[in-house]
């Protein structure tokens, strides 16, 4: 169970770079999470972004790691990375990794991007499942999350209660769709006091883990560098809740 919670708060903190607009981040952001179910620390995660090199051309490298901690890690041990290579002056990711060790289940995937041959699609070479042609300008799930921030975000302005927002991205080797919606602005209680933030409800599959399709939210904050400041979910077993306890590098 909680491969799939991991998976969750990947996939959201889951959902980068345009040009000709200010980016609400930059190289050398870093934030740390903690991750509770109820009043138990479970594991912490860190999200950065970096300078990079790949091919002898400059790129960004975005990665998020998670693991656990005490009586959690006692009883499973999780150490994951996700990680991805973007262009910068497109966002679009070059290359991901995924590499999971989750008790005695380990996983490693490497997917490689292909964005200009095909002007209509895109080429993916996965070294586990081969060659795929897929939809022009997908993300992966590391880039969608700071293409969300700077593309979307930005403008938030625009947005009224109900909208909903759809980025295609490439995840465990398949098409994923992630869908969230814009439920307006509230102030979150944090360490740092209380945050102005925009709320959005991803869209959740009814069935193993959640009850309705509204039963996780993700809170940004409403500044210049819209940081994700807290994600809770509500499953079966009960409420888990991610929260950032520190920040590093910001833009803004």
């Amino acid at each position: 169970m909680y491969r799939l919670i991991i998976n969750i708060i990947v996939t959201l903190l889951i959902p980068i770079l345009l040009t000709g607009q200010m980016v609400p981040f930059r190289p050398g952001e870093k934030i740390h999470y903690n991750i509770n179910y109820g009043p138990i620390l479970a594991g912490n995660a860190t999200l950065e972004i970096n300078t990079d090199t790949l091919n002898l051309k400059d790129v960004w490298h975005a990665s998020l790691s998670a693991r656990t901690t005490g009586i959690t890690d006692a009883l499973f041990k999780v150490r994951d990375t996700y990680a991805c290579y973007v262009e910068p002056e497109t966002g679009l990711p070059l290359k991901s990794i995924r590499d999971i060790q989750e008790g005695r289940y380990t996983k490693y995937n490497v997917v490689l991007f292909d964005h200009t041959t095909r002007k209509d699609s895109a080429i993916l070479m996965s070294d586990l499942t081969g060659k795929h042609i897929t939809v022009a300008g997908i993300h992966d799930i590391i880039s969608c999350f700071y293409h969300f921030r700077k593309q979307y975000l930005s403008n938030v302005t625009k947005f009224k209660k109900g909208d909903m927002i759809t980025i295609i991205t490439w995840f465990t080797d398949e098409l994923y769709p992630i869908r969230l919606r814009y439920a307006g602005t509230e102030d979150v209680r944090t360490r740092f006091g209380k945050i102005r933030c925009m709320k959005f409800n991803p869209v959740t599959e009814t069935g193993r883990l959640f009850k309705t399709e509204e039963d996780m939210s993700i809170w940004f904050s409403d500044d210049p560098n819209v940081v994700p400041v807290k994600i809770r979910f509500e499953i079966f077993v009960g409420a888990f809740t991610v929260e950032a306890v520190s920040f590093e590098g910001l833009a803004n």
